[in-house]
């Protein structure tokens, strides 16, 4: 698969924590993965072949501990669901809940989301994309860490199929805004939001770990939903 022209940056939008990870999700680790997860390579996924069926597809970057992707799947049992996360704790809480709900429409990836979006995943071949609360990295100094920047844009962009969405979200203010300006840049997406700015919620949804933090801390939650042009947008 050939890299995108403008290839990114190798400085990671995220640290690898320890973090607690439970006996029975080390368990779902060990025995679930076979199941639902997908080794990073640098070939081209089949996701047809991948899902035994062709369905709209939705991935969803840096899913946490799966809550909001758990429910999504099991909420659209016609749609096929793609997670990419690092921290093994949330993966292994995503793992064990799959298990116990017999899903078959859910993958997981244990990778970098930029490696696994270049390599994996083929030019328009995902009908949403979702980044929900990605790390601010609210020093100055970190900001380079910040994974929506122009060139990440643009390979989103890239992977959506032509009326695909791209759904953010962020409690933090001043990221929500440079999120905001990244995004109306990139020609080969549109907003859909009144007046070229945030959003209400895209769909009703239980809170996310970090969106409840945020709330706790009193930062008001903004969302950001645009279109792949080219095409009409698709349903979620």
């Amino acid at each position: 698969m050939a890299e995108p022209p403008d290839r990114l940056r190798s400085v990671r939008s995220y640290v690898m924590r320890a973090g607690r990870i439970t006996e029975a999700q080390q368990r779902a680790l060990a025995e679930l993965w076979p199941r639902y997860g997908i080794e990073f390579n640098a070939g081209e996924l089949d996701l047809d072949r991948l899902f035994g069926r062709e369905a709209p597809r939705t991935l969803e970057i840096g899913f946490g501990n799966g809550e909001h992707l758990l429910e999504r799947a099991l909420a659209a049992p016609e749609r096929d669901f793609l997670g990419i996360e690092v921290h093994r704790p949330g993966i292994g809480h995503l793992l064990l809940a799959a298990g116990k709900a017999g899903l078959t429409n859910l993958r997981v990836i244990a990778h970098d989301a930029v490696d696994v979006l270049q390599y994996q995943i083929g030019a328009g071949t995902v009908d949403e994309l979702q980044l929900l609360f990605p790390d601010p990295w609210p020093k100055a100094r970190h900001h380079k860490r910040r994974i929506v920047q122009p060139a990440f844009a643009r390979l989103l962009a890239s992977r959506l199929t032509a009326g695909g969405r791209l759904h953010l979200a962020t409690d933090w203010a001043p990221y929500a805004d440079e999120m905001l300006s990244v995004l109306a840049a990139c020609e080969e997406l549109q907003n859909l939001a009144d007046r070229g700015g945030f959003i209400e919620h895209v769909r009703l949804r239980t809170a996310t770990r970090f969106e409840r933090r945020g709330k706790r801390l009193g930062h008001p939650v903004r969302e950001l939903l645009f279109v792949r042009t080219g095409g009409s947008a698709g349903s979620g």
